[in-house]
């Protein structure tokens, strides 16, 4: 007996440009947008929504990407790392934060960082350390770049300047 796999045509607006792709009912968020539109910054790591690496904005809300279906994302707003950044290539504030603080190592976890930490302070542009931190507990880095992240997150929450923070710890 074979098994008939249902199939739909999938719409979402990714970093402000329109897409429509068809997908199998059961094809994750994270895998459509790497594999049918493109959008290879979002990384797939653990695929049980532990990691953080594949964290996307669905209609403003930080959203791990494996835990959706591309299909629960028809008709939404998608915001990836790819569209963080301004138009011209100006870094989002979060970006240049991770930046300047050396807040990356390998780099394959910093899309869902970036993304979460974007959210956070978009929803509340007076986001303390402690507010970001909890928001980042849901993420791992694999190479320890943690205390980059956190210099970034004090420079965020305006505790420590850029760049560099004056501070090597």
């Amino acid at each position: 007996m074979s098994e008939t796999i249902s199939r739909a045509t999938v719409a979402m607006t990714v970093n402000g440009r329109r897409h429509s792709a068809e997908a199998d009912a059961r094809t994750g968020l994270g895998e459509f947008l790497r594999e049918a539109l493109g959008y290879t910054g979002t990384h797939l790591a653990c695929e049980h929504g532990v990691c953080g690496a594949c964290t996307v904005m669905v209609d403003g809300v930080a959203m791990r990407s494996c835990l959706m279906l591309a299909v629960q994302a028809d008709g939404c707003e998608v915001t990836t790392i790819e569209g963080l950044a301004a138009p011209d290539g100006t870094l989002h504030p979060v970006q240049q934060a991770l930046h300047e603080q050396f807040g990356l190592q390998c780099g394959f976890c910093t899309p869902g960082v970036a993304i979460t930490l974007a959210a956070v302070t978009r929803d509340n542009p007076a986001a303390t350390v402690e507010d970001m931190e909890k928001a980042m507990s849901g993420h791992i880095c694999r190479c320890t770049g943690y205390q980059g992240i956190r210099r970034a997150i004090r420079q965020l929450a305006g505790e420590v300047p850029g760049p560099h923070g004056g501070e090597h710890a």
